[in-house]
């Protein structure tokens, strides 16, 4: 079994990159390996400069790199031996079980869509956030950014995904479902989010416990929260900023210390025919050992496969 770590991607690449993936190949589950993808001698000689010479470490050449500020569709297209399209095809061919990238956002979404493409019956494929939970863990909120605008069924789509995502990754025994509003009535909202709540309402099979409110983000109403890529890409990036201003005054609590983005490690891209999950650009070598951990998590659980038989029946 492999995972594919673009060796490329990400503001601290490919020192971070590479530093992360030595400490990923000392947690790795056995049978594991890890798959740097990049410039095969930049790798070797920053794996020769860090000292890593793990035996589960292989590379895979792509000499093109998708630079952060690069239109995303057009540099997939012209840049096919560029890491994020070379890893994609890893993936796409079977070679890899999952690739994760803190590179080009925007490349590896556009990427994900043309070559191992949506699942079918999958209106718009999104991307999951995680916050901490008061009691521990974490939550599922989605989408976090892919999909700004969205209509009824792909705000109950997101949590069709996102409960199975919750059960079968992070282990949530018939994970509670609601809707991200400004109020908890059933009548509240934009006309977005009292269409979804009839959809939901009428759907036996998930756990819908209604409305929550922005306060209720990090208790245990919910287990998966479910909103347009707009207000989740701002609730994700207010999260954020808790850990920074935490940081900043210097102040050391075990609760608010797991809003550290590096936790986590990345955000999957849910509602694909494989796993993919994306870093956050300025990424450490910790981030990136825990995104890739995260993608070995993805992999055993096969959550790509789950949500395609859902959607069969």
């Amino acid at each position: 079994m492999k995972i594919a770590l673009d060796a490329m991607g990400g503001d601290f690449a490919p020192n971070s990159t590479i530093q992360g993936a030595g400490l990923a190949s000392t947690e790795l589950p056995e049978g594991w390996n890890l798959v740097l993808v990049g410039q095969e001698k930049v790798i070797s000689e920053k794996l020769e400069e860090f000292n890593i010479s793990a035996d589960n470490i292989e590379i895979v050449n792509a000499e093109g790199v998708i630079e952060m500020g690069e239109h995303p569709t057009k540099a997939f297209s012209t840049k096919p031996n560029a890491s994020i399209p070379v890893g994609h095809g890893l993936l796409k061919s079977g070679q890899v079980q999952a690739f994760s990238s803190a590179g080009n956002t925007g490349a590896m979404h556009v990427g994900a869509m043309f070559s191992i493409k949506a699942v079918e019956g999958i209106i718009r494929p999104g991307i999951a956030g995680f916050v901490p939970k008061e009691s521990g863990g974490f939550g599922v909120i989605m989408d976090v950014g892919a999909n700004a605008d969205c209509k009824p069924d792909v705000l109950y789509q997101f949590g069709q995904i996102g409960s199975l995502y919750s059960s079968n990754v992070f282990g949530i025994s018939n994970p509670k479902v609601a809707l991200m509003n400004l109020g908890e009535e059933a009548q509240k909202g934009t006309l977005l989010t009292q269409a979804a709540h009839q959809l939901y309402k009428i759907d036996n099979k998930l756990n819908f416990v209604g409305n929550i409110e922005g306060r209720d983000l990090f208790n245990d109403k919910a287990d998966v929260i479910v909103c347009d890529g707009f207000t989740g890409n701002v609730i994700l990036k207010m999260a954020e900023s808790f850990f920074d201003m935490i940081q900043a005054r210097e102040i050391d609590d075990p609760y608010f210390n797991r809003f550290n983005y590096e936790e986590s490690g990345g955000s999957p891209i849910l509602g694909i025919n494989g796993n993919v999950v994306i870093g956050h650009g300025v990424s450490s070598a910790t981030a990136i050992k825990n995104m890739v951990l995260l993608s070995v998590k993805m992999a055993e659980s096969n959550i790509h496969l789950k949500i395609k038989e859902e959607l069969k029946e």
